[in-house]
């Protein structure tokens, strides 16, 4: 576990990760803390809707990296772990009736779950285990392996292991170009 102890300290070791320590084991008893922790996460109307696909069998982790797009197998190779996040869609951001309470819609799926994973990657950092998001996948062929159900909609990919190097830190922009104050 890493000594990090504040959120700041927790944010300055936080790195995505695209090279693993195939060495090193993550714990499923690892990977539900994290998962319990992401569901502490605020979400519409408590609906709590995200969900996650956890693989952590090597035979399975080998077929769901052929799923990844572009030069993600080889970002995960070594990964002891890959988390498919996912959303049940037309719950939050719409009425009982079904019809959106505003222009969001299934954003609002988007916006609870990619809340639910920030707070996944920083208690991932804070247990001493690294992550990668991964946004280019095959979704057919994600939901076709793992019998996702249709309902629910495939946000990413989150690898989990241990770091096999140590990346730098990259610039962050200037608060000005980011934050207008009125």
């Amino acid at each position: 576990m890493n000594s990090a102890k504040t959120l700041d300290e927790i944010a300055a070791v936080r790195r995505s990760i695209r090279k693993y320590d195939g060495s090193k084991d993550v714990s499923r008893e690892e990977l539900e803390t994290i998962i319990r922790f992401a569901q502490e996460a605020p979400s519409w109307k408590n609906q709590q809707t995200s969900r996650y696909h956890v693989v952590c069998n090597p035979d399975i982790i080998a077929k769901l990296r052929e799923c990844l797009g572009g030069t993600n197998p080889q970002k995960t190779e070594g990964t002891k772990a890959l988390i498919v996040t996912t959303f049940r869609r037309n719950i939050v951001g719409f009425n009982r009736e079904g019809v959106p309470d505003n222009e969001v819609g299934n954003g609002w799926g988007f916006y609870d779950l990619g809340l639910q994973n920030a707070y996944l990657l920083l208690k991932a950092a804070e247990e001493g285990l690294d992550t990668l998001v991964i946004g280019i996948r095959d979704e057919p062929s994600i939901r076709a392996l793992l019998n996702i159900p249709e309902d629910e909609t495939i946000a990413a990919v989150i690898a989990v292991g241990h770091r096999a190097e140590e990346p730098q830190r990259p610039p962050r922009k200037e608060l000005e170009k980011i934050a207008t104050f009125y």
